[in-house]
This record gives C-alpha cells, structure tokens and sequence, in this order.
C-alpha cells in the first residue's frame, strides 16, 4: 500500500498549478503518477506528475484506475468535495 494510490486527493505544489487539488487516477512507476482537477472544476489538467511535487491529503475518493474526468467528478460530488476543489490554497515553500 502507497500513500499516492488511485483517488488519493493531493495540493499540487510546485509549477502555474501550485496550491490547486487534484485526484490521482492512476500509478504509472515509482516517481510518476497521472493526475487530473479536473480541469473544469480546480483547473489542473490531466497529465503526468512528480510525487515530489504532491502534498498527499488524508481524504481518498473511490475511483478505478485510470477513471474518465466523468467518473472522477461524480466520486467528487459524492463525497461533496466540489466547492473545494474550486478554491485555491496557498502553499508554503
């Protein structure tokens, strides 16, 4: 079990993105994991991402592995994450 698996909410913490949530959707090796917002709702796009530049939150949504934007945003409203995903927080460096 890893702290960066499939529906693990995270803060992006480095790049134009820094302090926006996204949601792991799918493990792709030791560094790397893909990640989405999704971009219509916190503004992160779905792409490829350094672990080191993830703040892993406790919370997990229940999503499978390599799931839509589509499935990501039911899991979200499900667990009525969405207005937080709009915000931004700040983050310290």
């Amino acid at each position: 079990m890893t702290l960066y698996e499939t529906g693990r909410i995270c803060v992006k913490t480095m790049g134009r993105e820094a302090g926006s949530y996204c949601v792991i959707v799918q493990q792709m090796d030791n560094k790397f994991v893909m990640v989405t917002g999704p971009k219509n709702i916190s503004g992160v796009r779905r792409r490829s991402c350094n672990i080191r530049h993830l703040e892993p939150l406790d919370i997990k949504i229940d999503i499978r592995e390599g799931a839509s934007d589509k499935d990501v945003i039911k899991a979200l409203e499900a667990a009525d994450l969405v207005d937080r995903f709009r915000t931004k927080i700040r983050v310290e460096q």
